[in-house]
């Protein structure tokens, strides 16, 4: 197992202000409350992190506004997926400018390009900058798998490596641990602790946004050799899974609706997404109280 941007990662959501202006003060503010409590990685502006809407400028400045608040106590992976290589060449450059660790990259999406154009995209990408890299299969919203055989040849790159998996496909992710030394991350919650079973290196967690200690102790359980111990507390957990992330809406909305109930830095999303109601956000207090509770 190998985990070059740490094992339990949180994917932070982004704070903006009431007026929906970027709350740097409060990102510094998250960023120190989700290392303290368990995440030694942190994924910025990635899907959670409202990437979309989100400016390249406001982009940059989350970084280093979270590495003046985490140091050197987490890495810092920027998300700089977009569906343009050139476009996503310059983000890599800057977000190494400005302090990341490394890069989470998608596959481009809405053009759907073929798995060789895939390929080459990760490979000018992860030769535009001297940070490790990420892939993210992430099909369900860029419209596109990134083949396993594709991840296949693309392991050979030094600057590719590892995986961030949302395919739902844990066959294919336990072939490429097989026959590559990539790190995988576990891309859904629910499948946190499986694919660490397994081989995985860790998690890239939107729901660590709001229970980032509950998510660390079921990997730190495994690694005691407590299994038994490790799918109660993976079990325990998957009532606020389901709530955050296969409720109906985005788990930027749900995780923002519950941090904002918490009383932690969040604020509004950004349109085209709309907050969640309040009935959303009692719900989701009443399932963490109740993680918390044992």
């Amino acid at each position: 197992m190998t985990t070059p941007f740490g094992r339990t990662l949180c994917a932070m959501i982004t704070p903006f202000t009431a007026l929906g202006t970027l709350d740097l003060d409060g990102a510094r503010l998250l960023a120190a409350h989700l290392v303290g409590n368990g995440c030694d990685g942190l994924v910025l502006s990635g899907t959670t992190g409202e990437s979309p809407t989100t400016t390249d400028a406001e982009k940059s400045a989350l970084i280093a506004a979270v590495r003046e608040a985490v140091g050197e106590r987490a890495r810092i992976v920027a998300g700089i997926g977009t569906a343009d290589t050139r476009h996503t060449t310059e983000l890599a450059r800057e977000a190494e400018k400005a302090g990341a660790d490394g890069l989470l990259v998608v596959a481009p999406y809405y053009s759907r390009p073929p798995q060789d154009a895939i390929e080459a995209h990760f490979r000018e990408v992860a030769g535009a900058t001297g940070l490790p890299l990420m892939v993210y299969d992430v099909p369900a919203r860029t419209g596109t798998r990134i083949e396993p055989e594709t991840i296949l040849r693309l392991a050979d790159h030094p600057g590719i490596v590892a995986v961030k998996d949302c395919s739902n496909d844990f066959l294919a992710a336990q072939k490429v641990l097989a026959r590559t030394d990539l790190a995988y991350y576990a891309g859904c919650d629910e499948h946190n602790l499986a694919l660490y079973a397994v081989g995985g290196s860790g998690y890239v967690s939107t729901v660590a946004n709001v229970a980032p200690d509950r998510l660390r102790a079921v990997l730190d359980a495994f690694d005691a050799g407590d299994t038994a111990r490790a799918a109660r507390l993976q079990q325990r957990a998957a009532p606020l899974i389901e709530a955050i992330m296969s409720a109906g809406l985005p788990g930027t909305v749900t995780a923002k609706a519950l941090l904002n109930a918490l009383t932690l830095p969040a604020g509004p999303v950004r349109a085209p997404l709309r907050p969640a109601g309040p009935a959303t956000a009692d719900s989701l207090l009443s399932l963490h109280a109740d993680l918390y509770a044992t």
